[in-house]
């Protein structure tokens, strides 16, 4: 192993599954170079850490993010946006993000994906949405270090993000929506205490970088909106979010707390 900057090569690692291929089907288009209201754009670059059988990339890979609500060219609040980053964080994948304002969305931004939602990577000359593509599609473009997790493990914690958000938007302390949310942080507060210290044990797996931004948006909303926190009778999730948001992944890649609590401000009032 080690640590170089090489230039792509055809190989068997560059071809995707048909799942993948599938969704290259999105027409590639030209970003403008001007820096407009609705876009901004920061260039993260990682040294590559490579092996032999490694695809590498010669250019940092393009990706469109959701622009901060809260302060200029910054990373906004999507779980979804920091878990793609994270994966290429994680991969010591160089990247240059293009901040996008879904407030007023551009409409170079809806001719390159009309759904109008982030992310949007650039793989080669196509742009690919949906962060369970991205991430799939990573992890066989860049296999090292490998990020796959046994299907049986790829579900744990999953329900706790819709089990937070119901929690969160509730108005009645009666409705049972803390006791669902504490019932699925006791399963994979279990889980962890088995398994631990990430969901597939030792090493941080994709289950983790999908689960860890939406924990971070559990804990920033639910404190501010609630004044509510993981209760010390969970402490291997306790253990948990603090391994996850310690890794320099991210800290990298973690968007403002005022971000997140005005990102819920909406569903938490209306």
């Amino acid at each position: 192993m080690s640590t170089a900057r090489i230039q792509p090569t055809v190989t068997a690692a560059c071809v995707l599954s048909s799942t993948i291929k599938h969704h290259f089907g999105l027409t590639s288009l030209r970003l403008p170079t001007n820096h407009s209201a609705a876009f901004r754009r920061q260039r993260i670059k990682r040294n590559l850490t490579v092996s032999m059988s490694a695809t590498s990339v010669s250019e940092p890979l393009e990706i469109c993010v959701k622009a901060s609500l809260t302060v200029p060219d910054k990373l906004g609040d999507c779980p979804f946006c920091q878990r793609v980053l994270l994966t290429l964080e994680e991969k010591n994948l160089p990247y240059d993000m293009k901040f996008v304002d879904l407030g007023n969305k551009p409409e170079w931004f809806l001719k390159l994906n009309p759904d109008g939602k982030v992310p949007v990577i650039k793989f080669e000359e196509n742009w690919v949405s949906d962060s369970d593509v991205i991430t799939q599609a990573l992890e066989e473009k860049f296999p090292d270090p490998p990020l796959a997790i046994p299907p049986e493990k790829a579900s744990v914690g999953s329900k706790i993000f819709s089990t937070f958000i119901g929690f969160l938007k509730s108005k009645d302390p009666g409705d049972g929506t803390e006791q669902a949310l504490l019932d699925e942080l006791s399963a994979f507060n279990d889980h962890i205490k088995e398994n631990g210290p990430f969901i597939n044990g030792e090493k941080v797996s994709a289950a983790d970088l999908a689960l860890g931004p939406k924990l971070y948006h559990l804990e920033i909303a639910l404190g501010h909106y609630k004044n509510w926190s993981v209760p010390e009778s969970l402490p291997y999730v306790k253990s948990y979010l603090k391994e996850i948001f310690s890794r320099d992944s991210f800290v990298n890649t973690r968007a403002l707390p005022e971000d997140v609590i005005a990102g819920w401000r909406p569903k938490v009032m209306g």
